[in-house]
């Protein structure tokens, strides 16, 4: 067989490896549209031009970036040897100017704090010491969550869309970012990978920090994407370090996470036998980690799994693990990489349900006009393991929630053996 252009023969390789480019470079040219906004938005805005009357989001932010020496940017996708910690206030321009889920992003800059996104206050903060009194300050009721953004992110990407998250979410948290070092630039995957593992100590000390400080009653950690991979080794580290986590950290939650499903088994049976309450939020057509499969050897991400078959099903229930699959959610992201922070009723569970600890059950989610999503995962109900899968459109943050019809537990062990790996 030859090709029509240039008569060289087309071999069985060849094709598949035509196949293939056609399938990668669409998320290639994907990803390297996304961030197309106005670049430079750390610069607070003057005194006269803060808003009056908006919403704002006061958030602590811990990074293992190298400082750029631009206040218009602050830090840059280089590693730095000494992390920096800054205190950051977002302001959020009024629902009636924007979609819960989305971030509004200048169109020039300075921004108008009426439309857009704007910061409007930047203060280095020189010790530990001065992250507590900050804590002090901004606590809200004890409960802290650390945000740990994915790959390709910029470090005003990554404080936008967690000033977003929390705003949009509605927690009553004390809002922490760790932002680790990203080039956000598409072909330095791997330098973003190796920069995960370079600020793992990093965030594991950012997370000390927290556990010991006397104002945080406890700590939920919400990771997306190659971020993921980021926290499980921290809180991993952590464990075998201390021989186990702290009580404090209670909730750890998994936004499409990019992580080879044999990896994460390790790194969940090396947490320990205390392990806090899991939440994983997968998406079968999650574009940006089908990329990343294809240039992690083939091996299933993590974040792109079918809870509802085996094996995972049944490994997933065994360790009592929720997964919450939201391939059935519309996502105006065309990699279908962020749903669970677009998601006004997603965003909104993970602040008002998971941060809490609540754990999703077939008894808890109402039929409803809402989002549609598969729920599955166990509760440790009497060291048994209630092994319950649904399938429905569901409506979990209605008011008038309606149950369905409760299904007869089934057992399928005793207690549970937590230090199992989950899912090899």
């Amino acid at each position: 067989m030859t090709s029509a252009s240039n008569g060289m023969p087309v071999t069985f390789s060849h094709r598949a490896t035509l196949r293939r480019l056609a399938i990668i470079l669409p998320l290639v040219v994907a990803l390297s549209g996304c961030g197309g906004h106005a670049k430079g938005v750390m610069q607070p805005l003057d005194l006269a031009a803060e808003p009056k009357g908006n919403a704002v989001v006061d958030m602590l932010v811990a990074t293992s970036r190298q400082p750029s020496d631009d206040p218009a940017t602050l830090f840059s996708g280089e590693r730095s040897a000494h992390p920096s910690i800054t205190d950051v206030a977002v302001s959020i321009p009024p629902g009636t100017v924007r979609t819960s889920g989305t971030v509004q992003w200048p169109k020039k800059l300075p921004p108008n704090p009426q439309t857009d996104f704007a910061v409007v206050r930047v203060k280095p903060l020189q010790t530990v010491q001065d992250g507590h009194e900050w804590v002090r300050k901004h606590g809200r009721g004890g409960h802290a969550m650390v945000f740990i953004h994915g790959f390709n992110n910029t470090y005003e990407d990554s404080v936008f869309r967690f000033a977003q998250i929390v705003h949009d979410s509605g927690a009553d948290v004390t809002p922490v970012l760790f932002t680790w070092p990203s080039r956000a630039k598409v072909f330095d995957y791997n330098y973003d990978k190796e920069s995960t593992n370079y600020s793992r100590t990093s965030l594991e000390n950012t997370l000390k920090a927290l556990v010991d400080d006397k104002n945080i009653k406890d700590i939920t950690i919400l990771a997306h994407s190659m971020g993921t991979w980021l926290a499980m080794e921290s809180i991993r580290q952590m464990a075998i370090r201390d021989g186990g986590l702290p009580k404090k950290i209670e909730n750890v939650i998994l936004a499409s996470p990019d992580i080879d499903v044999d990896v994460f088994s390790r790194q969940w049976a090396e947490l320990g036998t205390r392990k806090p309450n899991f939440t994983i939020f997968v998406s079968q057509d999650d574009r940006a980690l089908a990329l990343s499969r294809y240039i992690s050897g083939d091996v299933q991400r993590l974040g792109q799994i079918n809870p509802a078959e085996e094996p995972y099903k049944s490994k997933l229930e065994e360790s009592g693990i929720t997964v919450v699959d939201l391939t059935k959610v519309k996502s105006t992201d065309s990699l279908n990489h962020g749903k669970f922070a677009e998601s006004p009723e997603i965003v909104k569970l993970i602040g008002q349900r998971l941060v809490t600890g609540q754990t999703l059950t077939d008894s808890d989610i109402g039929i409803g006009d809402g989002i549609g999503a598969l729920v599955a995962g166990t509760v440790n109900t009497v060291g048994k393991v209630a092994a319950t899968t649904v399938s429905a459109p569901v409506d979990i943050l209605s008011g008038n929630m309606k149950p369905l019809p409760k299904k007869k537990p089934t057992e399928v062990g005793g207690t549970l053996q937590s230090e199992k790996a989950p899912l090899n």
